[in-house]
């Protein structure tokens, strides 16, 4: 089993994460970042990428939701990084189109070993419930630069917030739990290696 835990503690956040890549979405595993929107989102995450996901973060949203997005965006890259060990066999790249209502969003990754992140997404709202919008591509960063990932995230339609938001979490999702099957024997990269 491709299994990871992570515990991330700091001045501003406390985060501990479980997570089985080849485990099946259990709606009864906690989220809890005491962020709703964003909670909302990671289950999403969790059932569109069919992972087993814990996550418990308490950060300082007395601030603002950064903090507390940007580390679980750290300690969740960290763990997925562990969790696939050495690749080997894995799908590698993976695509997905996620259609919500009028929104429309594209997800492309390959899991290089090379972190990269294009977040061509426009929010219009500041906030979507408690969230902050701009904390979204800044999860993903410290996501895909955790994990490893480069990662192509395009809004090609949309108008509202919310649905636009969706797209973004189910594509990515969708994409990453493609590109993380095992589907051989061998590691997917002629260098014989991703790191």
């Amino acid at each position: 089993m491709r299994e990871s835990e992570i515990t991330r503690n700091t001045a501003e956040t406390k985060i501990s994460i479980k997570l089985n890549l080849d485990g099946k979405y259990n709606p009864s595993n906690i989220i809890d970042t005491k962020i709703g929107f964003f909670d909302h989102m990671l289950n999403l995450f969790a059932k569109h990428g069919n992972f087993d996901l814990s996550i418990i973060c308490d950060g300082d949203i007395y601030v603002d939701c950064h903090h507390s997005m940007e580390d679980i965006g750290i300690a969740l890259g960290k763990a997925f990084y562990d969790a696939l060990g050495d690749k080997k066999g894995i799908r590698r790249y993976a695509h997905e189109y996620v259609p919500m209502d009028e929104a429309l969003v594209r997800s492309a990754l390959d899991i290089s070993g090379r972190a990269y992140l294009v977040f061509a997404v426009n929010f219009t709202a500041e906030r979507i419930g408690t969230m902050e919008t701009e904390c979204v591509e800044e999860f993903f960063r410290s996501f895909c630069d955790n994990a490893k990932i480069t990662s192509h995230i395009h809004q090609l339609e949309g108008k509202n917030n919310h649905h636009i938001c969706e797209g973004v979490f189910k594509s990515f999702a969708r994409a990453l739990g493609s590109a993380v099957e095992v589907i051989s024997d061998e590691i997917p990269s002629t260098k014989g290696v991703l790191e």
